[in-house]
């Protein structure tokens, strides 16, 4: 949803931008042939340059930081975790050599007269805030990255001097990979107790 407004923000000279929409295949059961005939994945693959499986080649990697951008809620985690999970299991040197990233997106804008903060979580936008009362401020929650317009995603998301990034390292993608498998594999009674033990912790917007 972010696609158009991300194209419009971005430096054009150094900055490529692929929407992808929805969620990918899952890659837990499909071939390798299954997967590139999905448009996503196929599009994922010609967009990087390296190729897959056989002739993947990391000297035709076409650029130097790999950035996932999703929306910061349980889709946005969902897709990020089948992201990170196709990129472990096909394209593990991109994630050893230091190339793949996650956008840190802000959860809050915050106006106070002509001065405007980003707060990228509630701890921070209560130091902004301080002791003043919250109805001095503006205050805007984003809930994805399709409610920022393209000014915005530049000076939050996508600005190389001011964008929060996070470094995807190998433990990183093992989580995801162990996660997904628990998910989405074929061991119901894994799947059963991970949900158990972890539905606590869901962060449920009923």
């Amino acid at each position: 949803s972010a696609g158009g407004s991300a194209k419009t923000g971005r430096d054009r000279r150094i900055q490529a931008i692929l929407p992808l929409r929805g969620k990918i295949l899952n890659i837990e059961r499909a071939r390798l042939d299954k997967m590139l005939a999905s448009e996503q994945i196929k599009n994922l693959v010609v967009a990087l340059g390296t190729a897959i499986g056989d002739t993947f080649d990391l000297s035709r990697l076409r650029y130097h930081k790999v950035i996932i951008a999703t929306d910061a809620d349980v889709d946005g985690a969902h897709i990020r975790t089948l992201l990170l999970t196709l990129l472990y299991r096909h394209f593990r040197p991109l994630i050893d050599g230091g190339f793949i990233y996650i956008a840190q997106p802000p959860l809050y804008k915050i106006k106070k007269g002509k001065e405007i903060f980003y707060a990228y979580s509630d701890d921070e936008k209560n130091k902004i805030i301080g002791k003043s009362a919250e109805s001095e401020f503006s205050i805007q929650r984003y809930k994805g990255l399709g409610e920022m317009n393209a000014e915005e995603l530049w000076e939050t998301t996508m600005d190389p001097a001011r964008r929060v990034l996070k470094k995807v390292t190998v433990e990183d993608a093992q989580e995801a990979d162990k996660v997904f498998e628990i998910l989405m594999g074929e061991d119901v009674s894994a799947r059963k107790s991970f949900i158990q033990s972890n539905a606590k912790l869901a962060n449920l917007d009923i």
